[in-house]
């Protein structure tokens, strides 16, 4: 294995580029929920005429529904954060769908105006999503939970957020407590091993609200431990936290 230095140099070369891991191919591994978020927003597609995707990121998602099921003739993704805005159009734009720069707090559209409502990953405002769905539309998401990748938080002394803050739990009951019903819910923890120091810095780059300031200055103590812990283990395992919600507005 390389040395710490030319693996945290190599990561810093590295610019994050919507939410594309795949440069992570080989040096993390792991499980995926035992529930499939593609085939799970493929199947409603049909059914669906006015389609919006919530915080698509990059697009990578959305996009890889177009091979499994036509998207629906109207489709718009929403995403927040403006260096994935570009990423997102230019993958997104030739599929039909156009790109809105907004957050999913603040959907710069009219009332029930979509029958569908996708969101992997982003923030989940549930009165926003009930203020953009028709009676009767659907809403599919899956969030990271807040036990996600906690371990990473204690291996550099970083803060803890509360692990109950964010769950199945509290997500169904906010959904409810706006109209909605939910069909399904489900949750699962799910390890997920780093095999390189580099592989730990270019994932926190990518998400930075995991360990809040991370600097490699400020963090280099515990990164060092880090890696030698890597080299002597092979591996650190975190574990994903990840859950699943499916809901309906119902009609008049």
């Amino acid at each position: 294995m390389p040395g710490y230095d030319d693996l945290v140099e190599q990561a810093l070369r590295t610019s994050p580029r919507g939410w594309d891991f795949s440069r992570l191919r080989g040096r993390t591994s792991g499980g995926d929920p035992s529930w499939r978020y593609t085939e799970r927003a493929s199947a409603l597609l049909p059914a669906a005429s006015r389609l919006l995707d919530l915080d698509t990121g990059g697009g990578e998602t959305l996009a890889s529904l177009a091979p499994l099921a036509p998207l629906p003739p109207r489709a718009v993704a929403t995403e927040g954060w403006w260096p994935n805005i570009p990423v997102a159009a230019e993958r997104l734009r030739p599929l039909g769908v156009t790109v809105l720069g907004a957050t999913a707090d603040a959907v710069p559209v009219r009332e029930a105006t979509f029958d569908l409502v996708l969101n992997r990953h982003g923030a989940l405002n549930a009165a926003e999503a009930a203020r953009v769905l028709t009676p009767g539309g659907r809403l599919l998401t899956q969030q990271v939970g807040s036990r996600n990748d906690l371990e990473l938080n204690v291996a550099l002394g970083a803060p803890v957020p509360d692990p109950r803050a964010w769950t199945s739990a509290v997500a169904a009951d906010r959904l409810r407590r706006h109209g909605f019903r939910v069909l399904d819910a489900r949750e699962e923890m799910i390890d997920h091993a780093f095999h390189d120091i580099g592989a730990v810095v270019l994932h926190l780059r990518a998400v930075p609200w995991q360990v809040h300031g991370f600097d490699l200055e400020r963090h280099e103590g515990p990164l060092r431990s880090l890696h030698e812990r890597i080299r002597s283990e092979g591996a650190f395992t975190t574990r994903h936290h990840r859950f699943l919600v499916e809901a309906v507005l119902p009609g008049p």
